[in-house]
Order: structure tokens, then C-alpha cells, then sequence
């Protein structure tokens, strides 16, 4: 059975509105220590023009009103998340089909698909490991339209490669012998998931991440 885990990346760490109110009181308390200290000094029969010193402080005012709606907006942009992360629940263990190229070898299998525009001459599909190396390769498709694939996990010389994330390289060259465009989706099995940087991501295989928008179906 498949074990699922929820994080969030802003978990365990000050958000930046709150890091900036800190350095906003920082600065304003250093503002006041030296506009104290000038106005204990200051010539009585020549005193200070209030005009500059106001002005600052409205200034201050100004930014510390911007940090509280920008603190806001973090918490509202967190809520959200949460509640996304939270539908998100039921994706864990399910398969599902999103866009790109790294897909994960599970249970000595990796479905992908790939989609041409057009009639080509030649198709090659590549399966490229962790370290970079090409370990299988073969013909693909010619026609137009898309076209599922999968790979057994051994390798050109027949040897069955461990399971973990490979990457599919699908290669494609038209009638006139030019490179065309290939659109490729992955299949995979979710088995976590995690907000990061404001986007919501699925994880799939070993360190395959997915935004929820990538999702192009989803099934038993």
C-alpha cells in the first residue's frame, strides 16, 4: 500500500511580512533614539524644523500600514493553499497523468505518452537515467497524434533497471527532415504533496514534483 505525506514549505518559518515589520520597529526605533537625542540638544532659541522629522514619520506609517496588508494577504494565500492542500488528500495513492518528461519506473514499469503535430519521417524515444547516460532507446511513432508508451524498465542490453525516476527524451523529425514539437505527459502514482513558493505540487516516484495545474487525469 502506498504511504502519502502533506508539507508546506512556509511551515516552521517566518513569513516576510513579519521579518519586514521586524526590521520596520528596528529602524523606527533608531529613527526616535536620534530624534530624541537632537531635540535634547537642539539650540532653544533656534529650534528644529518639525517639518523633516513629521514627514519620516508619516513615511514609517505608510510602510507599516503596507506590511499589515501584505501580512493579511499571507494569511490569506495560506489559507488557500491549506484548503488545496487539503483536497489534495484524496490524490495519494491514485495515478495520475501530467505533463513532462521525468517519469518514474514503479514496479518495473513507466507509462508516458508522447504527441506529434504532424506526419514525421523519423521518431526516436530515449530513456535517460539519474547520472545523465541514455540506457534504452527505440523507434517511436510516425503518425500524427498522440501515442502511449510503455517501458519495461530494462535497458539495450536487456537488463531490468531499478525503480526510481528516469527521464523520456522523445525526438521527432518531419517530412523535411526539420525537428517538429512533442508534447509528452507521465503517468505516475502521487504519493505526497506540498505547497511551495505559492504553488501547490504533487509528488510522484523518488524527487518528481507536479503542480496541480500540470494534471491531466486521474485514476485507480
Amino acid at each position: 500500500m502506498l504511504s502519502g505525506n502533506i508539507t508546506s514549505a512556509a511551515a516552521g518559518t517566518a513569513s516576510q511580512a513579519s521579518k519586514s515589520e521586524a526590521k520596520l520597529k528596528e529602524d523606527l526605533n533608531k529613527f526616535l533614539t536620534l530624534l530624541v537625542t537632537q531635540l535634547k540638544h537642539q539650540d532653544p532659541l533656534d529650534p528644529m524644523d518639525s517639518t523633516e522629522f513629521t514627514s519620516q514619520l508619516v513615511q514609517f506609517a505608510s510602510v507599516e500600514q503596507q506590511i499589515h496588508q501584505n501580512a493579511n494577504l499571507e494569511k490569506l494565500i495560506g489559507l488557500q493553499q491549506g484548503n488545496q492542500i487539503s483536497t489534495l488528500v484524496s490524490y495519494i495513492g491514485m495515478r495520475v497523468e501530467a505533463e513532462g518528461q521525468k517519469v518514474p519506473l514503479e514496479y518495473g514499469a513507466a507509462k508516458f505518452s508522447y504527441t506529434l503535430d504532424g506526419n514525421m519521417s523519423k521518431t526516436t524515444i530515449n530513456i535517460v537515467n539519474s547520472k545523465g547516460l541514455t540506457i534504452a532507446t527505440t523507434e517511436g511513432e510516425l503518425s500524427v497524434g498522440r501515442h502511449d508508451f510503455t517501458w519495461d524498465g530494462r535497458d539495450k542490453n536487456g537488463l531490468m533497471q531499478p525503480d526510481g525516476d528516469y527521464t523520456v527524451v522523445v525526438t521527432a523529425q518531419n517530412r523535411d527532415g526539420k525537428l517538429a514539437p512533442v508534447a509528452q505527459t507521465i503517468f505516475g502514482y502521487v504519493r505526497g504533496a506540498s505547497a511551495d513558493g505559492g504553488k501547490v505540487l504533487l509528488h510522484m516516484g523518488n524527487k518528481i514534483e507536479v503542480p496541480i495545474d500540470g494534471i491531466k487525469s486521474v485514476s485507480q
